[in-house]
């Protein structure tokens, strides 16, 4: 089965190719010559899902899953949540995210926090939603070089290393992606085969 994962991001593709079951082709945007920039002007990141999601469906014809995902700081209420990949601005910079992050939280001891993973899928014409939550702590300074985004920050409960030290099997296996990815292969398991 061919099946469109909404994304550029190349660290975000090879991440879920390695979640899915091997009988399901999964196809990224540059394979099916989709070069535009989705917007994501959803105020949720259900909605920016669904919007990126709609758009390859509707302007391609194909089945198609998205993603969005947000880093959600207690003590920011919230923030930087929707506005995660471009916290520091539009250059989307991992660098400059981690950096904003870790200055709004000097001084904070309630450092909790947690991803959070919405996937929607567009299947043989209905809508379908997966949601995967990994609950944890910020750091205040990052460590490992693994993984992408806020990783380096980001040290999930019940472990002493952040997803950035962590191997990519572990990340996967307990990660907010991972989570919402499982639900995704359950379903497409019991739909599809």
């Amino acid at each position: 089965m061919k099946l469109v994962f909404a994304t550029h991001n190349d660290h975000k593709l090879k991440e879920v190719q390695q979640l899915l079951p091997e009988n399901i082709e999964l196809l990224s945007l540059k394979d099916i010559e989709c070069f535009d920039e989705i917007p994501e002007t959803g105020d949720t990141l259900e909605e920016n899902a669904k919007i990126k999601a709609d758009f390859v469906t509707q302007t391609h014809g194909l089945n198609c899953f998205s993603d969005d995902t947000g880093l959600l700081v207690d003590a920011l209420d919230g923030a930087p949540g929707v506005y995660s990949a471009r916290y520091a601005g539009e250059q989307k910079s991992a660098k400059d995210n981690m950096a904003k992050l870790l200055s709004k939280l000097k001084g904070e001891n309630d450092r909790a926090a947690h991803f959070k993973t919405v996937i929607h899928l567009n299947l043989q014409g209905n809508s379908y939603s997966f949601e995967g939550i990994v609950e944890g702590v910020i750091t205040e300074a990052e460590c490992g070089s693994g993984g992408f985004g806020y990783d380096p920050i980001f040290k999930p409960n019940g472990f002493d290393k952040t997803f950035g030290e962590l191997p990519s099997e572990t990340k996967n296996a307990i990660s907010h992606r991972g989570r919402a990815i499982q639900k995704l292969v359950d379903f497409l398991k019991k739909s599809v085969y």
